[in-house]
């Protein structure tokens, strides 16, 4: 026998950004692919111009996983977009650096990520379009286990399996 599920009183926020962040996502994944490109592709050699980074430091900014970083970044240099190389800094660390045929993927995808998010703004109103931004940034500022989590919320991390 199934139990009546419970009448939600606030909306599925999760839900709803979880969507709209699909829809974008496949949207980015459709426009970028004309270039041999993908959104996790380029956020990565994005971040990896700004400064030199290590591939953990890539992997936070882009909201990768260790092993989906490392995939990426084998295809990166696989595809002679990206290198890595040890840090000017320290030694012991190796960090991705883009090359010049990444740079140039790099300006042609930013240029259709510009196209197609401004395409998905361009179905709002400018009013609805500046309140969505702000409350985007605002929402993905809060701190993961803020006022508003339960005492339950807590990172979730997967046991340790013992080496064998």
């Amino acid at each position: 026998m199934n139990s009546p599920v419970p009448e939600r009183t606030v909306r599925d926020l999760t839900g709803l950004l979880v969507q709209a962040g699909h829809a974008m996502n496949t949207r980015l994944s459709v426009a970028l692919a004309e270039i041999g490109s993908s959104p996790r592709k380029h956020c990565v050699l994005v971040h990896a111009m700004e400064a030199e980074r290590t591939q953990s430091q890539l992997a936070a900014l882009a909201g990768l996983d260790k092993t989906t970083m490392v995939v990426t970044a084998d295809e990166l240099e696989r595809d002679g977009l990206a290198e890595r190389r040890p840090s000017a800094t320290d030694r012991r660390a190796r960090v991705i650096s883009v090359t010049p045929a990444g740079e140039e993927l790099v300006s042609r995808g930013t240029e259709i990520v510009d196209r197609v998010h401004a395409a998905a703004l361009d179905e709002l109103s400018p009013g609805e379009r500046q309140v969505l931004v702000d409350a985007l940034d605002k929402l993905q500022r809060l701190p993961a286990g803020g006022p508003a989590s339960g005492p339950e919320e807590k990172q979730v991390r997967r046991p340790r399996r013992p080496r064998q």
